[in-house]
């Protein structure tokens, strides 16, 4: 394994997330990019004509039609970087085919079709939700090493489920749960939109989709599925920086803990975790330590009894998104989890 390389298509290679896989795959020492697939309305591009920045390090030519022959033929692994409710045209195919699927929009992350059909469309291929894994390797590491179809989380999910996580497991949530996530303007992907305007965004904040974001049933669905039975309210804000998310929840115990048994429970549970930090009691992460890390950050204070707040901090388009479908690609494949982001 040290010495062969496994070959890696990516869909939506020119998107925010699909760029950002190809800078973090060109890093890694066991795969080699050899297939780039753009939206049908996009015109076929060299890597360096879309990604200035990847020139001379690897050459590529990206096209709007799919080549199913070099999926067959010469492909281990597919990305899919692609748009909510796009992914699912694709899944089946390719697993057909019995290539190993990391798919980076929504449409695998419910394994119930209602929920799903709630918040997005009817879905085409239903048989495959109990089959994909919940890429989150903090829950679900043992699932994802056997996987076939991975359903990678959602940026602003990621930060909130591992921010509730360790007291969620012990099941010591009850109530109503706040979570307020500002966001970077990356998290709304690389498309058309006046609201997206740099000169709409700049010196300005705005709150969005108030309790209606679809990342507020996957939020809930995940809790849920850990036993944590508890009602989110999510509301989302963009903040006029490229990536990141710094998302504050404000949640009541079951049973009261004092500072420092809260502050050993997030220790303990995310002991040997690779990406997880925890931060000194009462300190909160800032957005600055972790973009361009794969890293979540995590501060926790009491309030008063029986009520805290949480913060944690992750860059939107790596631990959020392409840098979490590498973790998981690392798990799957049996390399070392942390590569290429740092050696352990």
């Amino acid at each position: 394994m040290e010495n062969k390389k496994f070959k890696v298509a990516i869909f939506g290679i020119s998107g925010y997330a699909g760029r950002k896989l190809v800078e973090i795959l060109l890093l890694h020492p066991h795969i080699e990019i050899v297939a780039g697939f753009v939206a049908p309305d996009e015109p076929d591009l060299t890597i360096d004509q879309m990604y200035p920045k990847v020139a001379k390090t690897l050459q590529l030519h990206c096209t709007n039609k799919i080549d199913w022959e070099v999926i067959e033929n010469n492909c281990d692994i597919v990305f899919l970087a692609l748009p909510h409710v796009v992914s699912m045209s694709f899944v089946p195919k390719i697993l057909s085919l019995g290539k190993r699927v990391i798919d980076l929009s929504a449409d695998y992350r419910f394994s119930d079709v209602n929920l799903y059909e709630k918040w997005y469309q009817k879905h085409t291929s239903p048989q495959l939700l109990e089959k994909a894994v919940y890429g989150l390797p903090e829950i679900y590491r043992q699932d994802i090493k056997n996987a076939q179809l991975i359903a990678n989380p959602g940026c602003y999910p990621t930060s909130a489920i591992l921010g509730l996580l360790p007291l969620a497991k012990k099941n010591n949530l009850k109530g109503r749960i706040i979570v307020n996530s500002l966001s970077g303007f990356t998290g709304a992907g690389r498309k058309p939109d006046v609201a997206l305007l740099f000169a709409e965004g700049n010196e300005s904040s705005r709150a969005y989709k108030i309790g209606q974001h679809r990342h507020q049933p996957e939020i809930q669905h995940i809790l849920g599925k850990v036993g944590c039975k508890v009602e989110i309210t999510f509301v989302p804000h963009l903040i006029p920086i490229n990536c990141g998310i710094l998302t504050t929840m404000y949640a009541e115990l079951s049973d009261d803990m004092d500072e420092k048994v809260l502050q050993e429970t997030y220790l303990e549970f995310y002991k040997g975790e690779p990406f997880v930090r925890v931060m000194e009691y009462g300190c909160s992460p800032e957005i600055k330590n972790v973009v361009g890390t794969n890293f979540c950050d995590i501060g926790i204070k009491k309030i008063e009894k029986n009520f805290i707040c949480i913060v944690s901090a992750i860059d939107n388009l790596i631990k959020g998104a392409s840098g979490q479908a590498v973790q998981n690609m690392n798990i799957m494949m049996g390399f070392e989890e942390t590569i290429p982001f740092y050696s352990k």
